[in-house]
């Protein structure tokens, strides 16, 4: 048998001009191998064959066949369309950053007094956002130090119109309560713009004009005023001190993102610390896919930096903890209004607070490097066992996808299904699914675990899905049955699907794995890694699945007691709904604020609350002091 001709790359090098673009690497099956960016494809291309190159480049080179490019208008254009081409093709040798997360924000809302909430989404033109910041746990930290700076309020729309009396927050210093007049439109707004200069980075102004509005409190004897505003200053301060703020840079210079980068062996952390108005907000750390087994700190940089700033505004000013080709990203990354600065280790800019910044970022990309193989080195193992178990034709452990469906509902009552996603070692979240499942009869699993198995995978079917190495199907032989009748039905492959049979009294580890094309069924034992890491998804399923029925149950039965309640018509039930602005509003509605609503007696309202509620019903008074 005669080799396929090696691949001769002159004639593409002489053909590719020199201009910005994307190139594409194809093996000789037309597979795409490896994407990149260019600023001049020529050079870069030629690049690749004229010099010497790692192992994994020089494997991947020996699998070349042909070399695609797309010219574009600019750099920048260039890093979105790579970024795109690396997410639709997945190729075997590009380094990948997943993130299933969205960065959330913090939101000041389009209101006469403006409310401060976490905020994760689509973003709303009239309100105001800040951030992104690196996880909830920042933004909740950074509400609570508003409130105890600015006292800004952070209930809903629907509780702020209906409040008769301010709620706990006003007597322990958080909320200047402008639901009910406490304070006037004016100075709330005024306590707005401040909160908003500070999270700008301009704390240090915020902070003089603080201490001459407190002296001048104190020199006219106001000293409960002036005791508030020292308070107010004394939290601000305690944010500064904590957050390693920085108030001496210049204005462009205050949002910053450091990017550190930790290897340990075949492992490697990409951890990005976010600075926002000066203000330390936090680290993320990153694990990419794919990385080759001794990773180049650059390499892994560039690939991080060119597919996160695709989706995420790029700051100014960016620290980075390795050397690269800074130049030719940080014009990529670069806008009309707003130039990019890539500073390095070893370059003239780093240092002081800025060296510091990096310090941090390296030490907890350390620390999370080092979790993270504690964390997932058994995961692996785990995932190995189970190819290995199953007899799966897996060639990269990394790619195994497995899907698994569980039904939840109380004696047949809001019956919902989930389908949840085990890939790259772990559960995905941002790819579960649940199914509200309707028209079966009550407590019929079989026609709910049909349902759900024919509503995930109609769109398998019609090749605009995934189609996962493995499904597994919380149940025995007949709800195995029916799911291999839905795949027969669909031309899907029934060897795909492993039903997981519970053991006696429903101990891990004596589960018998029931399979859907004929095979005898399989008894792992206790000490099986393979079973340990179905039992942790099929757990995850039921999990998810029960927690949905359970809210799906509880929103039900609270309008079904609306519905049902004595002397709550439809025009009362309407006025209630429409007040409060909905069922969520009405529950946290006090009785004193049902009783407002045109046509609710108060002992109406205290009938509606308890029953929302759940509590019993409210004693009538009893004349002549005697106890309730």
């Amino acid at each position: 048998m005669t080799e396929p001709p090696r691949f001769d790359p002159k004639p593409v090098i002489e053909s590719l001009p020199h201009l910005p673009g994307v190139y594409r690497m194809l093996d000789a099956k037309g597979a795409v191998l490896y994407v990149g960016k260019a600023g001049d494809l020529k050079k870069r291309v030629a690049s690749y064959f004229g010099r010497a190159v790692g192992p994994r480049t020089a494997h991947m080179l020996q699998r070349v066949a042909r070399i695609e490019t797309t010219v574009t208008r600019s750099e920048a254009e260039a890093l979105l369309l790579e970024n795109n081409l690396i997410k639709s093709l997945l190729p075997r040798y590009n380094v990948l950053f997943r993130d299933d997360k969205s960065y959330p924000y913090l939101k000041f809302s389009d209101h006469a007094f403006p409310r401060i909430a976490y905020y994760r989404g689509v973003i709303d033109r009239r309100a105001r956002y800040f951030g992104p910041f690196p996880n909830a746990w920042a933004v909740k930290e950074t509400i609570q130090q508003l409130q105890k700076a600015f006292r800004l309020r952070t209930c809903e729309d629907s509780v702020f119109s209906h409040r008769s009396r301010p709620c706990l927050l006003h007597p322990i210093g958080r909320c200047s309560a402008p639901c009910v007049g406490l304070i006037s439109g004016e100075h709330y707004g005024q306590d707005v713009e401040r909160a908003v200069r500070f999270l700008n980075g301009a704390g240090g102004d915020v902070v003089a004009e603080l201490e001459q509005r407190m002296n001048e409190a104190a020199a006219q004897l106001r000293y409960e005023e002036a005791a508030e505003l020292r308070d107010r200053l004394a939290a601000i301060a305690r944010v500064q001190h904590q957050q390693s703020v920085d108030i001496s840079g210049q204005a462009g210079e205050l949002d910053v993102d450091v990017i550190a980068v930790a290897i340990e062996g075949s492992g490697a952390c990409v951890n990005l610390a976010m600075i926002r108005g000066g203000r330390h907000l936090g680290d993320r750390p990153y694990f990419p896919v794919g990385a080759p087994s001794e990773p180049d700190p650059a390499d892994l940089l560039e690939a991080f930096m060119s597919q996160h700033y695709v989706e995420q505004q790029c700051p100014r000013l960016v620290l980075v903890g390795a050397d690269l080709d800074a130049e030719e990203l940080a014009a990529a990354l670069s806008t009309p209004d707003r130039t990019v600065q890539i500073v390095g280790p070893r370059d003239t800019g780093m240092r002081g607070q800025r060296r510091h910044w990096l310090e941090m970022a390296q030490a907890n990309a350390n620390l999370a490097l080092a979790r993270h193989i504690a964390e997932h080195g058994s995961q692996q193992v785990r995932t190995r066992a189970l190819i290995e178990a199953l007899g799966l034709e897996i060639e990269d452990p990394e790619q195994l996808r497995i899907e698994c469906l569980d039904v939840s509902h109380t004696a047949g009552e809001a019956t919902q299904a989930s389908c949840v996603v085990f890939q790259g070692h772990q559960m995905r979240p941002a790819l579960y699914r649940r199914f509200n499942i309707e028209g079966i009869e009550p407590g019929d699993d079989y026609g709910a675990m049909r349902q759900a198995v024919t509503r995930r995978y109609e769109a398998v079917a019609r090749a605009e899905g995934v189609v996962p190495n493995l499904v597994l199907i919380d149940g025995g032989a007949g709800q195995v049955e029916v799911a291999r009748q839905v795949f027969g039905e669909l031309g899907l492959d029934p060897a795909l699907l492993v039903g997981v049979a519970k053991g006696e009294q429903r101990k891990v580890g004596l589960e018998t794995l029931v399979f859907a094309d004929g095979r005898a069924a399989l008894v792992l034992g206790r000490e099986s890694q393979a079973l340990m890491l179905i039992a942790q998804i099929r757990d995850e399923a039921h999990r998810f699945a029960i927690t949905g029925m359970r809210a799906r149950r509880a929103r039900a039965r609270q309008v079904s007691q609306l519905e049902e309640m004595e002397a709550i018509g439809p025009v009362r039930r309407q006025r209630l709904l429409a007040r409060f602005g909905g069922l969520k509003g009405l529950m946290a509605a006090s009785i004193d604020d049902i009783a407002e609503v045109r046509g609710i007696s108060r002992k109406l309202a205290e009938r509606i609350y308890s029953q929302l509620h759940g509590t019993a019903r409210l004693a009538e008074p009893v004349e002549h002091g005697e106890p309730t």
